[in-house]
């Protein structure tokens, strides 16, 4: 059994980077997809498919069109989606991917530190599984393919 992991959340670390290596260095059959990570492509791309818009909010609309197109194909066709929320940044996305995760009748689990417990205690509470760090969210990921 393989599963396909939709990595959503904070877009400004490596954190997709750190749980796909891991994951690999366990021999995990996961296949994770996510966001568009090239943050210009992202920010451009309504324009590169629509032509130029007349100002930076057409811009935004478009280019989240695009991003909302991918974003739901993506998580659709996924078996988990794990939603991390940091400390630093404010995490518009990553509400909006775990409310689309919980509305589409995904698994969620919800990557949050301590310090956001109180602000997110509502969606973690429609998650699957709350944990602290990647490595634990990666935990509960190998746990479904232990057969012990």
């Amino acid at each position: 059994m393989e599963l396909t992991v939709y990595l959503a959340g904070q877009i400004h670390d490596d954190w997709r980077k750190t749980l796909k290596a891991k994951a690999s260095d366990q021999n995990l059959p996961i296949h994770f997809v996510g966001p568009m990570e090239n943050h210009n492509r992202s920010d451009n791309i309504g324009e590169e498919i629509l032509g130029e818009q007349p100002n930076a909010i057409y811009k935004d609309e478009v280019a989240s069109q695009m991003n909302n197109l991918r974003t739901r194909v993506l998580m659709v066709k996924s078996d988990i989606v794990i939603a991390l929320f940091g400390e630093k940044y404010k995490q518009w996305n990553s509400a909006a991917d775990a409310a689309s995760a919980i509305a589409w009748n995904k698994p969620l689990i919800l990557i949050r530190p301590k310090e956001l417990h109180h602000p997110l205690k509502e969606l973690s509470e429609k998650a699957q599984v709350t944990v602290e760090t990647v490595d634990q969210a990666l935990q509960a990921l190998s746990y479904i393919f232990d057969e012990n």
